[in-house]
């Protein structure tokens, strides 16, 4: 019979892996067949399991009992987030450099050859492939892929960029914009790889590299170009901040230019991120565009700061708290919320959205009247349906005993 921290492990259950990890259960507990814990959390694609037990003292150089090391199989998953738990805190365990080259040598493998050929090559099986799109990690999405009882994660280029950072190997921009254009899709594992570790850089030579696909025909590359330029800056904290200037004037210009909408909610995210007094204006002229990206951006991005919005600013948000997207609803709900402008008509178009039909943009609408001590917040809260299990944000909802504290003079 198994041990209920094998039967958790088992079920991905994390809270309850949790639980009995912090009441003295065994990390390195192993199933009726020799299997441990750790390699049952890897073989389920369970990250945040696996990261529990990590951090709990599992030993990551054991073997299963095919003799195969646990770095083997994560990479064999095609999950980045299991290969970034297994090699977290080197400060207790560092693989060799042998076990680093031979996952290294995996991951190239299955990226080269590519997950769909690699899977049936294994399995020799010609069926369909079926194809779903799974969180992996905290951030980031991967596609995951199924043959004939078999599964696998397309994130073997991610896992090989952070395998070759590890090893030392230089990259050069060319091959980590190559690797996130086989998967261009911002939220997906590969690309974020390739776009982290080059904003990281914080070099010149790569900032000129990503400005010039400014003007490739290509929207992908224009996107690539486009968000290293962005994280350069965001993560550059430096007294000098020596890209502000130079971002604030590119993206400026580029927002006034570019006509992809993938693209230009880049631009302009990246644009908001300037505290300047000009990037509102240049916000928006976008406000009703007909991408709900674009506008969500400008919704984001609007100066809330200031002691009141300037008349144009107020007008764009109230349309986008109406906007037939939820996400901009929302983004737009949490920007005024956040503003310090109590203009009655900002408080009357949140309590419009107390009766929306997404959940979240209630919440937002919540949060932000109690933060305007605006009564109303209290009945909405009341109102709102039972949070489904994991639901995020929920903390936003404590500004309404915030707002009952400061009603009833408690603070």
């Amino acid at each position: 019979m198994e041990g209920p921290l094998i039967t958790a492990v088992r079920a991905g259950d994390t809270d309850a892996v949790a639980h009995l990890l912090l009441a003295g259960a065994d990390p390195d507990g192993r199933d009726a067949h020799g299997t441990p814990a750790l390699r049952l959390a890897i073989e389920g694609r369970a990250a945040p399991v696996a990261r529990l037990l990590v951090e709990h003292g599992a030993d990551r150089a054991q073997h299963g009992p095919d003799g195969i090391r646990l770095l083997r199989t994560a990479v064999d998953a095609g999950s980045p987030a299991l290969v970034e738990a297994l090699l977290s805190d080197e400060r207790r365990w560092t693989p060799g450099e042998d076990e680093l080259r031979e996952a290294h040598d995996l991951a190239r493998r299955w990226y080269e050859t590519g997950a769909e050929t690699e899977l049936r090559r294994r399995t020799g099986a010609r069926g369909p492939v079926t194809r779903t799109r799974v969180q992996d990690g905290e951030f980031h999405v991967v596609d995951e892929l199924a043959l004939d009882g078999a599964t696998v994660r397309d994130g073997h280029a991610a896992i090989l960029t952070d395998l070759d950072t590890r090893l030392g190997t230089a990259l050069s921009f060319e091959e980590l914009k190559r690797r996130a254009l086989s998967r261009p899709d911002q939220e997906h594992a590969t690309w974020s790889a390739s776009t982290m570790l080059l904003a990281h850089r914080r070099d010149p030579d790569t900032w000129r590299t990503a400005e010039a696909l400014r003007a490739h025909p290509d929207p992908a590359h224009r996107l690539f170009g486009a968000e290293v330029l962005r994280l350069t800056h965001l993560f550059d904290d430096r007294d000098d901040d020596p890209f502000a200037a130079p971002a604030l004037r590119l993206f400026t210009d580029w927002s006034a230019a570019e006509k992809d909408p993938a693209v230009l909610a880049e631009v302009l995210v990246g644009l908001s991120e300037q505290p300047a007094p000009h990037v509102d204006a240049a916000l928006l002229p976008h406000a009703g565009h007909e991408d709900p990206r674009v506008r969500h951006a400008v919704a984001g991005g609007l100066d809330s700061h200031a002691p009141a919005f300037a008349p144009a600013v107020r007008d764009a948000l109230l349309a986008l708290m109406a906007d037939p997207d939820a996400d901009v609803r929302y983004r737009a709900c949490h920007t005024v919320a956040s503003g310090k402008d109590r203009a009655p008509v900002l408080a009357d178009a949140m309590a419009a959205l107390l009766d929306d039909p997404e959940r979240r943009v209630r919440v937002a609408a919540v949060h932000g009247l109690a933060r305007h001590d605006d009564a109303r917040c209290v009945e909405g809260d009341r109102r709102l349906p039972p949070a489904p299990p994991g639901t995020p944000h929920e903390y936003e909802l404590d500004e309404v005993w915030r707002y009952e504290m400061r009603r009833d003079g408690r603070s």
